[in-house]
């Protein structure tokens, strides 16, 4: 198999892309199911620190990214697999509920058909390789991490942290950078943006990010090393700062109102991954000629 994708570079590029919107399908699932999941524990957790039992039947009712089938939230029709295919059925269905006719939201194949699109440009861009194989998982994450904390400012330590020990584990391989990069990137990602914290909430006395930022940067820092932060945290600060001025001016959004960061980092992040090198080199070459 391996060799027909060699020879065959199309024909790889095109079952990752197939790959990629089965993969976003998923993710359509872990998006929308993992922070409901994460707020039925943390009541649990209280109900337990006071002696209460679970108070609704709905609490006791399992949920979790198999149980229940996915269903149409309005009428409760159960979604059959032939509505269930990637972009097609969406466009088939002409985004609506087969049962009741509600409107299915359009984030559901924008994610899936984004989560190919990535897909195919990692392949395109590392092709029948191993790190192609590690690259789409990251990206995989990535992408998930980003819609979560753009709905909910949270980036669940059930995704971060395992994908910073995968990282630390494939740097063994040297994959993307050696283990003393990985270490030292962890290590860096993490303390860089604490420290940056640290001072802000010193100085204002208030949050100026949250803690899922730290883990973020520290898992791209063991995947692509320590010397990939600088140009992660360039490109995130200035994406940031665009969309947040933009924000402001266009739509009024209050100043105090949190702007999740993790987006932007998990995007520059996946820049960096397939474009690392020539941004540093870029950066290099310009500082050499600077006067």
């Amino acid at each position: 198999m391996l060799q027909l994708f060699i020879d065959n570079p199309i024909v790889f590029i095109a079952v990752i892309g197939i790959l990629g919107l089965l993969i976003g399908s998923f993710l359509n699932v872990v998006i929308l199911r993992l922070p409901v999941m994460m707020e039925k524990e943390w009541h649990a957790q209280c109900n337990d620190l006071f002696g209460k039992p679970s108070s609704t039947e709905e609490e006791d009712t399992p949920f979790n990214l198999i149980t229940p089938n996915s269903h149409c939230p309005k009428c409760n029709h159960e979604i059959k697999a032939i509505e269930n295919v990637p972009v097609l059925s969406y466009l088939f269905l002409k985004g609506r509920c087969s049962d009741c006719g509600t409107r299915i939201p359009s984030r559901y194949p924008i994610i899936e058909a984004t989560t190919a699109l990535l897909s195919i440009a990692v392949a395109w861009h590392f092709g029948p390789t191993w790190e192609a194989a590690a690259a789409l998982l990251l990206t995989w994450g990535l992408v998930t991490l980003t819609v979560i904390d753009f709905d909910h400012q949270l980036l669940p330590d059930s995704i971060t942290l395992p994908f910073l020990w995968l990282g630390l584990g494939i740097s063994l391989a040297g994959i993307f950078t050696d283990a003393e990069s990985a270490i030292i990137g962890g290590l860096a990602g993490y303390l860089s943006l604490w420290s940056v914290y640290i001072v802000f909430k010193w100085t204002t006395g208030k949050d100026g990010m949250g803690h899922g930022d730290f883990k973020l940067l520290a898992m791209l820092g063991a995947w692509l090393g320590w010397q990939s932060l600088l140009p992660i945290i360039l490109l995130s600060s200035m994406v940031g700062a665009a969309v947040g001025i933009t924000l402001i001016v266009i739509r009024g959004r209050d100043r105090n109102i949190p702007i999740p960061f993790g987006p932007y980092l998990a995007t520059a992040g996946w820049i960096t991954l397939l474009w690392g090198d020539q941004i540093i080199q870029s950066y290099l070459t310009t500082m050499s000629i600077s006067p």
